[in-house]
């Protein structure tokens, strides 16, 4: 399962060698829901660690991560897996149905821009 969230980066730790051959990294995300702000943990592992190197304390990322879970010896472990970090976009979208001053509505590059008083046959 993939997620995403955007956030502020609250805390980021050091890239801990969990054994010779696996590295772990941790960062905690902090979200604002209303009254309260959420503080999330999250992991980056292997050679995902070093995705955090270019994000400051402070600035606001999205965040991409997997949930995963596991059981070991009766107890039950759930970790937020990173996979890819980057800054928000700042572009604001126009709402879709929006014209345009030409009568006209907008639309992407991908897209042929019609003039609004086409008539389609359905």
């Amino acid at each position: 399962m993939s997620f995403e969230v955007e956030g502020k980066l609250h805390k980021k730790f050091d890239t801990e060698n969990k054994t010779g051959t696996f590295q772990a990294r941790e960062f905690v995300l902090e979200i604002d829901s209303g009254n309260y702000a959420q503080y999330i943990k999250f992991q980056l592992v292997q050679d995902r660690c070093a995705l955090l190197d270019d994000y400051q304390e402070g600035e606001k990322v999205k965040v991409h991560f997997d949930l995963r879970g596991r059981e070991w010896q009766g107890k039950y472990f759930t970790n937020l897996n990173a996979w890819r970090m980057e800054k928000p976009s700042q572009a604001v979208a126009e709402p879709a149905g929006v014209k345009s001053d030409d009568g006209s509505f907008p639309s992407s590059d991908n897209e042929p821009n019609f003039p609004a008083e086409d008539d389609l046959p359905f």
